[in-house]
């Protein structure tokens, strides 16, 4: 979602602008280069100490000259993003204004929340502007975990024509940036040329032909499935006769995720969980869209919530903020309590879409129970992503015995996995396992298979 920028810092009062004269790391490093030259003037001349001290004093006087040259800044403002979406880049801008002198380098730093910056820093070089007065630096951000990040502290620097002495102002700062589930998915070409394309939901009459309750008889023609001939009534009509089914609609979807120590495991840069919840939400705009109910359902040790169910795409940005809620707990989840709560607050038969992770089949036992139960009354499909870590290690060649190793623990626990895999699907819980880049369009897919198959209802 394309947030328009916000004026984060307007030009300082005067109370608040305390401008520091700093040495540059160049005066630093002539010092350092100053500091023999005194060893041997005192040891070859031992009257001639007072050179050093004049020496130290001239340099001083040029760091303190060079930083006045430089000018003084009459404002500067910091550009930033109110919101972002996680994993994806948002430009961060920095502006000042400056009044005579002369300066060599001009430069910002920004004190940020580490979900939006390595370190919690953000460092950038400002240049002057061909088109405006003043200088103007950018560099991109990228938010790794959703949430809540703050700007609490903004630096400005700027450099004599010497590159000795520096000016540096500071000012405190409170500004909240949201960081939002990646929709990126949901505003794809591919995905928006699938849903103009599509049938189910944009045409607002009753959809026949495909689905499983029956709507009525038809005449058959030529080029039409020969599965739907009803073969009764042509007899008694001596014609044939094919069935024209309703498309199942007003279906009830929740997307449950475990926000437990798995799903926070980074993939590709990026917490599971929040590669879950971007496919979870691509998969519930097109379920909108095609006339069903979404809702979401977060768990870890407890569950965290659980949304009203969504019938209309105008909506959508309800479950987009409840999925920015959803919070990153380095802890075992808890199925058997969640899984329990989620089945006494459904009413009706659903679609249950789990997304959750599992190193072991003994940290998977609890789980496979759990959604057993749950199958009993509601259709399951089991979310989970492939380990590319894993995949690696076993395709490594073995150059060497520790190598080697390597690759064969890690294809024990691939068949480990692959064992809990087919216990849930001879519990006929649906599962998709694959690289998280695959996850949404293989969720879509699946959906639209299990929706026109009557299966839900």
């Amino acid at each position: 979602m394309a947030a328009p920028f916000r004026l984060l810092a307007t030009l300082l009062s005067p109370l608040a602008r305390l401008v520091t004269l700093v040495p540059t790391e160049r005066a630093a490093w002539l010092a350092a280069a100053l500091a023999p030259v005194a060893l041997v003037i005192a040891a070859t001349a031992p009257g001639a100490w007072v050179a050093a001290p004049v020496l130290g004093g001239v340099l001083l006087v040029l760091v303190m000259g060079d930083a006045l040259l430089a000018g003084r800044n009459q404002g500067w403002a910091i550009h930033a993003p109110a919101d972002v979406e996680v994993g994806q880049p948002a430009p961060l801008a920095v502006s000042a204004q400056f009044a005579g002198g002369r300066r060599r380098v001009v430069g910002a730093a920004l004190a940020t929340d580490p979900r939006l910056a390595p370190g919690g820093q953000v460092s950038l070089t400002l240049a002057p502007q061909t088109d405006a007065p003043g200088w103007r630096g950018a560099t991109p951000i990228t938010a790794t975990r959703r949430g809540t990040a703050r700007l609490t502290k903004a630096w400005l620097r700027w450099e004599g024509p010497l590159g000795l002495g520096a000016r540096q102002v500071s000012y405190p700062l409170d500004q909240v940036v949201r960081v939002w589930p990646d929709l990126s998915p949901v505003r794809s070409k591919d995905l928006q040329s699938f849903l103009r394309n599509a049938q189910t939901g944009l045409i607002a009459r009753r959809i026949r032909g495909e689905g499983t309750q029956f709507e009525a008889l038809s005449e058959y023609e030529p080029g039409m499935d020969r599965r739907r001939i009803d073969w009764k009534a042509s007899a008694r009509h001596t014609r044939l006769y094919a069935r024209e089914n309703e498309s199942e609609r007003n279906n009830q979807i929740v997307f449950a995720f475990d926000c437990g120590q798995a799903m926070c495991e980074p993939v590709d840069g990026l917490p599971r969980i929040d590669r879950a919840v971007s496919a979870a939400l691509t998969c519930a705009y097109v379920a909108l869209k095609g006339g069903d109910k979404c809702a979401l359902f977060g768990f870890a040790r407890h569950p965290q919530l659980f949304t009203p169910f969504i019938t209309d795409t105008r909506a959508f940005h309800r479950l987009q903020s409840a999925a920015a809620g959803l919070d990153y707990e380095a802890a075992e989840p808890n199925f058997t309590l969640a899984l329990a709560t989620l089945t006494a607050k459904l009413k009706r038969r659903s679609l249950v879409v789990v997304f959750s992770d599992f190193t072991d089949p003994t940290a998977a036992e609890l789980m496979v129970e759990s959604l057993g139960r749950l199958a009993n009354k509601h259709l399951v499909l089991f979310v989970t992503m492939a380990d590319a870590e894993i995949e690696a290690q076993i395709a490594a060649p073995p150059i060497d015995i520790a190598t080697l190793a390597q690759a064969v623990t890690a294809d024990s626990l691939s068949q480990q996995r692959r064992l809990v895999l087919q216990r849930l699907r001879r519990m006929g819980i649906d599962v998709i396992e694959a690289p998280w880049e695959k996850i949404g369009p293989q969720l879509i897919d699946r959906y639209v298979l299990i929706k026109n198959s009557e299966a839900i209802g």
